[in-house]
């Protein structure tokens, strides 16, 4: 298996789990619940619903342009900056829904023509504080792209699970019920 076949169809079938939540809670929550949403946080010190959901974007986007070796794009640092100041602002469910549709294409466009990275090659990742991680292409994926991007993709859930939107396990790996056997699915009940 290749980085990109690891990385790639995580990233969408997660990232449309994120979006599936969301429409969930626009559905379940009574207008002004929803309207707050994006401010709710678990504890004071954790960033609010709004920026765990751009960062789990900003994850993404920047776990395919380490791997296609490029530099961030600016629209991903503007989405890094729109999630850090996010908790003060009024944003919606429909613009969270549409920071996930827009990196939804562009982990989709960024696929379609993906180089297959040899798990060795060298990626230095620099982090905003001075700090730089030199890893391998590998090391890069299994040890911050997937763990980074599952981080803020929890936070997410245990959010919209903490503001009473009733999501379960089912929600969570969505994606599984394409693999799931005809017949062995229980009753309900």
């Amino acid at each position: 298996m290749t980085l990109n076949e690891t990385l790639v169809p995580t990233y969408l079938q997660m990232l449309a789990a994120l979006s599936a939540w969301l429409g969930k809670a626009a559905d379940q929550l009574p207008d002004d619940k929803a309207a707050a949403i994006m401010n709710a946080r678990i504890a004071p010190d954790m960033f609010p619903l709004f920026t765990q959901i751009c960062f789990t974007c900003v994850q993404a986007q920047e776990g395919i342009s380490r791997l296609r070796q490029d530099d961030l794009p600016p629209a991903t640092a503007a989405l890094l900056d729109e999630g850090r100041g996010a908790g003060s602002g009024s944003q919606t469910i429909a613009d969270a829904q549409a920071r996930i549709a827009d990196t939804l294409r562009i982990v989709e466009a960024a696929a379609a023509d993906m180089p297959d990275l040899s798990p060795d090659t060298p990626v230095a990742h620099a982090l905003p504080n001075g700090m730089i991680f030199d890893l391998t292409a590998a090391q890069y994926v299994r040890d911050w792209a997937i763990p980074q991007f599952y981080f803020h993709l929890m936070a997410a859930y245990a959010i919209l699970r903490a503001q009473g939107v009733n999501l379960g396990k089912a929600d969570y790996v969505a994606h599984m019920f394409g693999f799931l056997r005809p017949g062995t699915m229980p009753e309900p009940g």
